[in-house]
């Protein structure tokens, strides 16, 4: 028996926030009906996860096998390095813009155009590195939309702990986290080298402290698609 495959379509976003407009990839299951409704997974670098991280497959599988629920993925491409910076950085010039897109932009679009839950816990973000850190940050700014995060190796500074640290309802946020134990000389898009897995120890010491719903591992390996690939198969168990 061959498996099922899903359809993953491209659509032009207009977006009067970042003041361009996106091309995103949404995938539909094979068994996609409008009479159904349907969990959110939102992945910023959209097509890292499709590409590297196979996730339309790994979707097809699971749903196959009625591992998880129904789930439509959303992928938001970066056009280059530096416009990814320029986005997911806590200190991007276009951070803040980009966060209001994904909440006041593509969430009220993808309601109106798919048979979506409309709360909070219906609908989970995930990135990796940068990716992961402002989906982080788009969750705790609107708690009442996300409901849920997956974060891959996040990049965290002061800014995010800052943020974790003021979200004015834990219980409304379940988290996943993990982080490699190699991860202690990450080169990063800026040419810096950084400790990635210092910081992160912080944020799931943070994320107990404020008694949020996480989940944590460290895996044995690097800041590479090569651990962040096969642990998607967990993370969209855990979250669906």
């Amino acid at each position: 028996m061959t498996q099922a495959r899903g359809t993953i379509k491209e659509l032009t976003f207009e977006s009067k926030e970042l003041g361009e407009s996106l091309t995103i990839l949404i995938y539909l299951p094979a068994t996609f009906s409008p009479l159904y409704k349907y969990h959110l997974l939102i992945a910023q670098d959209g097509k890292d996860y499709f590409q590297l991280g196979r996730i339309a497959r790994v979707a097809d599988e699971l749903l196959e096998n009625h591992e998880i629920e129904n789930l439509i993925i959303v992928g938001i491409p970066y056009q280059n390095v530096h416009d990814r910076r320029k986005k997911y950085h806590p200190d991007g010039e276009q951070n803040q813009a980009y966060i209001r897109f994904l909440a006041h932009e593509l969430v009220p679009y993808l309601d109106k155009e798919f048979p979506t839950f409309h709360m909070g816990m219906g609908r989970v973000l995930i990135g990796d590195s940068l990716a992961a850190t402002v989906s982080l940050l788009t969750a705790a700014k609107y708690p009442n939309i996300f409901g849920k995060v997956i974060l891959q190796s996040p990049m965290v500074d002061e800014k995010v702990l800052e943020t974790v640290e003021q979200h004015p309802d834990p219980s409304l946020l379940s988290v996943y986290h993990i982080i490699g134990k190699g991860e202690t000389k990450v080169k990063t898009t800026n040419g810096q080298v950084q400790d990635f897995l210092t910081p992160n120890r912080k944020l799931h010491q943070l994320f107990k402290e404020k008694k949020f719903s996480v989940f944590y591992e460290e895996f044995d390996g690097e800041h590479t698609w090569k651990y962040w690939q096969p642990d998607l198969k967990r993370a969209l168990k855990y979250m669906f």
